[in-house]
């Protein structure tokens, strides 16, 4: 049997480490290119889309696909709802890898938002906003009216803000807590936007963030579709080599 991991999280690297070694099941692994250098993985891997619906599923015939483990972002929200119709439609297992939401605690200061758009709602003129989110949505903060947007990403950037005030900040993982307060302080935050992504390796910026007392406004998940649904990479491992 040929299993396709969706990867690009950490959980997909550990879970592809696991099942390389079980020479029962054929893995074949999938990354969609958003990082020019991604961490290799123990096992054959593609990169790149698959150049939308028909060619994903002419990808799980000619390769002998019998199966998919979406371990994708939890909010790569349009990779999953399609991965999960298709495979219900070819009557193929699939279950989705989906690590918990990161929740509010003691000394926390977070403003739930459903939207990057919805931050500007909360941020005043004087804040300089440390964002945490990526590339991808950018122009979704184009309203916002701060005295500046500072933007992390892992690759040097090829393209500009598509706003003023603002500017790229390069940092790869992991980070830690010590390393996220001395940057924040050099920086001058006074607000985090992220991403509520859940897991320990985006962890650090929020213990950073309640330890300088900054405000925080965390955007909600977006919708999943109705699927068999697993929490820890040991019941991913589980699922992935007793189909």
């Amino acid at each position: 049997m040929t299993l396709l991991l969706l990867a690009g999280t950490n959980e997909a690297k550990r879970i592809a480490q696991a099942i390389a070694a079980d020479h029962n099941v054929q893995v074949m692994a999938s990354l969609a290119g958003v990082t020019r250098n991604p961490a290799s993985l123990p096992v054959p891997t593609r990169v790149g889309g698959f150049g939308g619906e028909y060619g994903f599923r002419n990808e799980l015939k000619t390769r002998g696909i019998r199966a998919v483990l979406d371990a994708t972002h939890p909010f790569a929200n349009i990779i999953t709802d399609r991965t999960a119709r298709i495979c219900k439609e070819m009557h193929m297992p699939y279950a989705q890898v989906l690590r918990p939401e990161w929740i509010a605690d003691k000394g926390d200061n977070w403003t739930h938002i459903a939207s990057p758009a919805d931050a500007a709602d909360h941020l005043p003129a004087d804040a300089r906003v440390f964002l945490a989110t990526g590339r991808r949505e950018l122009c979704q903060y184009q309203n916002l009216n701060v005295q500046r947007t500072m933007v992390r990403v892992i690759d040097p950037p090829s393209e500009t803000l598509p706003f003023g005030g603002g500017e790229f900040i390069i940092g790869r993982p992991p980070f830690t807590v010590e390393s996220e307060i001395a940057l924040f302080r050099k920086l001058g935050v006074t607000h985090l936007v992220v991403k509520n992504a859940g897991g320990a390796g985006g962890r650090p910026k929020l213990d950073a963030a309640r330890a300088l007392g900054l405000p925080v406004l965390m955007i909600r998940r977006p919708s999943m579709p109705a699927v068999q649904r697993i929490e820890t990479i040991q019941d991913a491992i589980s699922w992935a080599t007793h189909l």
